[in-house]
């Protein structure tokens, strides 16, 4: 494993870039965004001004993608990069990116959704601290909670977060470091060197536009891949415009869910407020983390 890597918490008069990696989005969508990085009192490399063409879905072509992206990992004047939009795209050019630079002048990477391939390929393998939260595209739909905290545990206030305890949830009380992200991308990633390490970690996952049956074949991944068996934690997020099949499934999501996990002892928490939603709380994956689940949950960092 590789030495964790320490990045400093953002202050006023920061520069900070928006990549565009994945999914084609119109530069004018990036204004909300901009206006609020200026009100956090960060400065934004070139007002994000992307040079990119539109090339099919994509913002660019792969070739494009990797100058882009390679020329903001490289920068180090940059103090942290916040992903335009998720879509598909991330995995196309992940081996094709060059990190020296970036571990010698590291920045914060902010996204989720696609970009789970990023988050989970650096926090992983390189112990790099990323966030999963709103990207630029989310933003003016974004909470003003999820923005707020955000932006404060970016300056190095992490705040606690405390939810309402579930019926399904399982009690418990762990301290650990939070891997996972985007469920569909996650399972893409297992057995490559993207895929995260899941020994005595709390696994969170999220995800959107899903069949239940697609989802339970998922789960099957992971629990086959005995990546269950190792945990130490899970925190299930937001499944949002989930389908079912005509004849329908059989059972809901969650007792999907529940059903796969039964045999394993973790502690479990439903509905966190995180993922393809208006109130996407942000979650600092490599900071070690208290969770304490009771009638109520409570996520502390540490």
């Amino acid at each position: 494993m590789k030495k964790k890597i320490n990045i400093e918490y953002l202050n006023e008069g920061d520069l900070v870039a928006i990549a565009f990696v994945a999914k084609y989005i119109d530069i004018e969508m990036c204004d909300f965004a901009v206006q609020y990085f200026k009100k956090e009192g960060l400065n934004i490399l070139g007002e994000n001004k992307s040079t990119l063409n539109r090339n099919g879905m994509f913002s660019g072509s792969d070739s494009d993608r990797i100058t882009h992206f390679q020329s903001l990992i490289d920068n180090k004047k940059l103090k942290a990069i916040f992903f335009a939009r998720g879509g598909y795209g991330s995995v196309r050019i992940i081996d094709r990116l060059n990190f020296h630079n970036f571990f010698i002048n590291p920045k914060w990477l902010v996204g989720f959704s696609d970009t789970t391939t990023f988050l989970s390929h650096l926090n992983t393998k390189h112990q790099v601290p990323v966030v999963h939260a709103p990207m630029v595209y989310n933003f003016p739909k974004s909470s003003e909670a999820s923005l707020s905290m955000l932006f404060s545990g970016l300056k190095g206030k992490l705040e606690t977060i405390k939810i309402k305890g579930h019926p399904l949830n399982r009690k418990g009380n762990v301290e650990s470091e939070i891997i996972g992200g985007n469920l569909s991308i996650l399972c893409s990633l297992v057995g490559s060197k993207s895929f995260p390490a899941v020994e005595n970690k709390i696994l969170f996952i999220e995800d959107v536009d899903e069949y239940i049956y697609s989802i339970d074949r998922m789960l099957f991944t992971l629990n086959r891949a005995n990546v269950f068996s190792k945990l130490s934690g899970l925190i299930i997020g937001q499944f949002t415009k989930i389908s079912d099949n005509n004849p329908k499934f059989g059972s809901s999501l969650k007792e999907i869910i529940h059903d796969h996990i039964k045999d394993y002892n973790f502690p479990v928490c439903f509905d966190f407020p995180s993922g393809h939603v208006e109130n996407n709380l942000p979650i600092f994956f490599q900071k070690r983390v208290r969770l304490n689940i009771d009638n109520e949950v409570k996520l502390d960092y540490k």
